[in-house]
């Protein structure tokens, strides 16, 4: 029985070492990526989701840290990640395409010399809206102060407090509380409005947009990008004059990743020029690889809604971590979805 239970342990670690399981956003892979890579490496790719950041993360403290080789995080998290110990730091040696990254990328304040991730994908949030039923949307007015269509809010603390805070003239790090809770009571004021919808996370928001159920959505560029594609001449996206949120996704690999070898190969893979390439013009979302920007599609290239202008950029700031200062957010994002 002893030998028995030994070969069946084997028999699992062996499946492990051919299986890659990735823990993702929806819609944020090209299939063809995954199929190449198992080509290339023999490696079956098994793919589970998740919708919000602080899904993923309780799935990784529930048992998920055994349970997957590969995460993405947003850039804010990052740090929680890394105190927390749910993440294992990367062996550099084994990412050579590292040296593709945009310079911007390559020593991130969340994770100094990329100890522990890697820039998989960057964007910013905004609103996606009907043009066949409502004007552009030029601020974020047209959801917090008089809504007068149909519209939802992403289901994000950090990126819709600091999208209600950038209305207000703030900063989206703000540490102070009497600021965060203005912006509190602003989503609360938008939440009594009978042309509220919900909170949506993922791609729930654009979805109802391309539906027709809403007229607006917050939610992030890439996201948009294919709801127009799905929409031809109906559906279009705007950053409001006041600003919004930036943000960039990591590749991370749990702290008991099955596999943390294949998870170091597809890293590598995804680094790659053309396979970098290849997922922003798939997912419709700006390539941190300053290498695969020559294979990027030139409409997308030239397209402000995916590489905002200059101009732009000024009025995006990058969401941070705020250390002991989050539970100001956390506290007010609570009152908000509770009341």
């Amino acid at each position: 029985m002893r030998i028995l239970a030994m070969l069946v342990v084997f028999l699992a670690l062996g499946l492990a070492q051919k299986e890659l399981r990735l823990f993702i956003w929806s819609e944020y892979i090209d299939p063809a990526i995954l199929e190449a890579f198992t080509k290339q490496y023999g490696h079956k790719v098994r793919v589970d989701l998740y919708e919000s950041n602080e899904e993923m993360i309780a799935k990784l403290q529930a048992g998920g840290v055994s349970q997957y080789d590969l995460i993405f995080p947003s850039d804010f998290y990052v740090p929680s990640l890394i105190q927390l110990r749910l993440v294992q730091p990367l062996d550099h040696a084994k990412i050579p395409n590292l040296k593709n990254l945009d310079d911007k990328f390559k020593n991130p304040p969340f994770d100094p010399g990329n100890r522990y991730s890697a820039a998989y994908q960057w964007g910013t949030t905004g609103i996606v809206y009907r043009k066949d039923r409502v004007a552009k949307p030029e601020s974020w007015g047209v959801l917090f102060q008089e809504p007068k269509a149909p519209f939802v809010l992403m289901d994000s603390s950090r990126e819709m407090l600091g999208n209600a805070l950038k209305y207000l003239g703030y900063s989206v790090n703000t540490k102070n509380p009497k600021e965060v809770q203005q912006a509190g009571q602003l989503l609360l004021q938008a939440k009594r409005s009978r042309y509220f919808l919900g909170f949506e996370g993922g791609v729930g928001g654009k979805n109802r947009v391309v539906a027709g159920a809403a007229a607006y959505a917050v939610v992030y560029n890439g996201d948009a990008m294919r709801a127009a594609d799905e929409n031809p001449g109906k559906v279009d996206f705007a950053i409001p004059k006041e600003g919004a949120t930036l943000w960039v996704d990591s590749m991370m690999i749990p702290a008991r990743a099955p596999n943390p070898e294949a998870a170091h190969r597809f890293i590598n893979f995804i680094l790659d020029p053309k396979v970098g390439a290849q997922l922003s013009n798939y997912n419709r979302y700006a390539t941190p690889n300053k290498a695969a920007l020559p294979f990027v599609n030139p409409a997308d290239r030239k397209n402000p809604a995916i590489y905002p202008s200059p101009e732009a950029m000024r009025r995006l700031e990058f969401i941070l971590d705020l250390g002991k200062d989050n539970r100001i957010y956390d506290e007010v994002w609570t009152a908000v979805k509770s009341r």
